[in-house]
Order: C-alpha cells, then structure tokens, then sequence
C-alpha cells in the first residue's frame, strides 16, 4: 500500500465515527503541500456553511511561515462561525496527524472561541 491509499482508508475510519449537524457542524481540514483549506460542513443537508483557507486575500498577505498562516486560517474560520451564531465544532483531521499545520489550525479555531 502506498500513502495515499493508506491515508484514504484512515479517512474513511474518521468519517464513520464524525458527523457534523446544522447546531454543531463538521470542521474538515485539507491540507496540501503549500496550503490548508477549512470548511464548516452540516454531513445531514450535505452543505458547507462556511470556509477559510491560506489563499485568502488578508491570510496569504501575511509574512510567515506555514504553521503561522494556519493558525490564522483557524481563527478566521472562527470568526466566520461565530457570525454564523456556531459556538461547536466536531473536529475531522481529514486523515492527517494531529500535529504541525493541522494542529495549528485547531488551536486557532479554540482561540477564536470554538469548542471541540
């Protein structure tokens, strides 16, 4: 088995066990090579009400390093929960360990005011 397929089946473990609702939604983290992407997903109507990533204009202005940018895409999807009236999350690491620029991005979410 090669990572990806190992990765993928990892995922597949995570999403049997995490759902999100439209009260306390699903905090998917993607993380690519260069960036990180962050969505707030309701998995009952299949809808994401909210997204963050490194792209972002003010985000990707910044000077920094990658675990910094994170930690900042973590407080602006925060910031966009919050004005959503969600207080909640259900974390999903999207198959990634719980470590670096994933683990930056849910102690930027705690820090603007979510609760996993």
């Amino acid at each position: 088995m090669n990572k990806l397929v190992k990765r993928q089946k990892i995922r597949y473990r995570i999403r049997k066990k995490v759902s999100g609702t439209a009260t306390k939604p699903r905090l998917s983290v993607f993380r690519s090579n260069q960036d990180i992407y962050v969505q707030l997903i309701d998995d009952v109507t299949g809808v994401t009400l909210a997204a963050a990533s490194s792209k972002d204009k003010e985000i990707a202005a910044q000077k920094g390093t990658r675990i910094e940018k994170s930690k900042l895409v973590g407080l602006a999807i925060a910031r966009k929960a919050t004005e959503l009236g969600l207080s909640a999350v259900i974390f999903d690491r999207g198959g990634n360990l719980y470590h670096g620029r994933v683990k930056s991005v849910a102690d930027g979410a705690r820090e603007g005011g979510l609760q996993f």
